[in-house]
């Protein structure tokens, strides 16, 4: 039971990070995807400021918001 519980914790998107994810890095790569599409990373704590910075610099980087309120968005989308 305890395995289908972490299966369900969205971990951090970092290499080899196996942290809760705290973090929703909202992202788009013009050259390939529509304007208003969005393609997610997620991050904890200690990795925020790095994946933020490794698509900010490719220009990549749309909005950087926390897992909690990327949820709470997408709920209101839903309804």
């Amino acid at each position: 039971m305890s395995d289908e519980t972490s299966a369900e914790t969205p971990i951090c998107s970092a290499k080899g990070c196996r942290a809760d994810a705290v973090w929703v890095l909202a992202w788009n790569n013009p050259k390939i995807h529509t304007p208003e599409r969005r393609k997610t990373w997620l991050a904890c704590g200690e990795h925020r400021e790095h994946l933020s910075q490794f698509l900010g610099v490719r220009g990549f980087l749309k909005d950087v918001v926390t897992l909690a309120e990327w949820e709470s968005a997408g709920s209101a989308a839903d309804r």
